[in-house]
């Protein structure tokens, strides 16, 4: 099997991170393994058809915002939170203070003057 291309953290570009993040499926993606624990795969549900998995694993990975490794007949998926937070700090807290349907979480009150 051929060796998948990983970006190296120099690599990720901002416009390619949002890009993968501003999809549904591939934000459930991201928020299953936000532990930063690798997961199989087939454990993640995305209420997506298994067809189109692929193509969004590909993204996620090609972008830089997933590490994916194949074993025997399985895909492990890991966030690349430190490879993120370095390259974007404050990126993924902001992605994950949202809630599970996508609604932005309320803004804080203004600071006092």
């Amino acid at each position: 099997m051929a060796a998948l291309l990983h970006p190296d953290r120099e690599q990720l570009r901002l416009e390619d991170v949002l890009a993968a993040l501003g999809h549904p499926v591939r934000m459930k993606i991201v928020r299953a393994i936000a532990s930063g624990e690798e997961t199989y795969c087939g454990a993640i549900e995305t209420g997506a058809p298994k067809s189109t998995l692929t193509h969004h694993w590909r993204v996620l990975r090609e972008s830089g915002v997933i590490h994916l490794r194949h074993s025997g007949r399985r895909n492990y998926l890991t966030l690349r939170r430190e490879d993120l937070d370095a390259r974007f700090p404050g990126l993924l807290t902001v992605v994950f203070s949202d809630d599970a349907d996508g609604h932005a979480a309320p803004a804080p009150p203004p600071a006092p003057h």
